[in-house]
């Protein structure tokens, strides 16, 4: 099968990964090719030149100075996403067919929603998110929309209102996430933002009297000079943002993983990395995490309930470490996502050869 992947134009499709959508992609893209299929990415510039995969090129756009002249111009950013994507649907629009046996839209921007029903090969596109104003709009507007996949249960109640979606779980290669022994300190994971509060899992740690390493991108650092920065030390320490092997080591020897959402998580990839490494969980109960992880991974809790999440800490460390990674196995595995969506593949593509 000819398979097109699309993710963001901004960022690449390599680690240290961005986000729980790039992870997904990539190991979608590598589990294709493994399954022998003939993979297309569009994706950030500098992605892994190794995956197994045709990187697509982005197209880019330099506007003329009266252009830019337009006190209502698009900031240059809006402006290279739009015509990135714009380039990219034309493209499938005039010849898809003789390139692809399906379309797997990964992205958030609205263009691919909006014009899927001009392309004449078999879309999906999974909603990585809770529902966005931008991808409403282009279905309000879109007669035929594609086929859709949530991450979880949580995420397709979220988007009922506007469209209904099948559910495949993410995924991870847990030949990359081994288990460990752990013992060690406990640990933080994610995007240094807000909405992700890793500001709390340093009170919380703290309040219990365990350690705290915490890993991840600073996307937001007025936030991270103001929340975290000053919290650390004590027992609090911020290594960066590591490579998934990295990562998995800090995992596999971590005693307890700390999950803070502040925001509903549509999955919580960084619970099912811990829980592949044998790492029980201690987590607001925030969206998808309430389903990701089950009773014998992890302590869920009242969101920003900190006294709550320091008993939480202490609880789960005790939990059993293959218990955990027996429940990432049978919830968490790349093979189970890549198999899932192939079905649908299948399912989308006699749909289009029978109308």
């Amino acid at each position: 099968m000819r398979v097109c992947l699309i993710a963001s134009s901004r960022f690449p499709i390599r680690e240290p990964f961005a986000g729980g959508l790039e992870s997904m992609t990539g190991t979608m893209a590598r589990g294709l090719a493994e399954r022998g299929h003939e993979v297309t990415l569009f994706a950030g510039p500098g992605s892994d030149t190794s995956l197994p995969v045709r990187l697509l090129p982005l197209a880019s756009l330099d506007p003329s100075p009266a252009a830019m002249e337009d006190r209502f111009a698009p900031g240059p950013g809006w402006l290279a996403e739009h015509h990135a994507y714009l380039d990219l649907m034309l493209s499938l629009a005039r010849s898809g067919p003789e390139d692809y046996d399906v379309v797997h839209n990964n992205s958030l921007h609205h263009l691919p929603v909006a014009m899927a029903p001009a392309v004449e090969v078999p879309m999906l596109t999974t909603l990585h998110t809770p529902p966005l104003p931008m991808l409403e709009s282009a279905l309000a507007l879109c007669p035929e929309p594609p086929r859709f996949v949530s991450v979880s249960e949580w995420t397709s109640r979220a988007w009922r209102h506007v469209v209904d979606s099948d559910v495949v779980l993410n995924g991870l290669d847990l030949r990359q996430w081994p288990v460990g022994d752990g013992g060690g300190p406990a640990v933080w994971s994610g995007r240094i933002v807000e909405e992700k509060a890793p500001h709390l899992a340093i009170d919380a740690c703290r309040a219990a009297g365990v350690p705290l390493v915490l890993a991840g991108p600073v996307q937001d650092p007025s936030y991270h000079a103001r929340e975290v920065v000053p919290r650390l030390g004590d027992g609090a320490r911020y290594v960066g943002h590591l490579a998934g092997s990295e990562l998995s080591a800090l995992l596999r020897a971590a005693s307890v993983a700390v999950v803070t959402p502040m925001w509903d998580e549509p999955y919580g990839l960084v619970a099912a990395e811990a829980m592949a490494s044998g790492t029980p969980v201690a987590t607001f109960a925030r969206g998808g995490l309430s389903q990701v992880v089950a009773p014998q991974a992890g302590v869920l809790t009242p969101p920003g309930d900190v006294e709550a999440l320091a008993a939480a800490v202490l609880t789960a460390a005790t939990f059993d470490r293959g218990e955990v990674r027996a429940h990432a196995e049978a919830t968490c595995s790349a093979d189970a996502m890549v198999e899932g969506y192939l079905r649908l593949y299948d399912e989308i593509g006699r749909r289009d050869d029978a109308a």
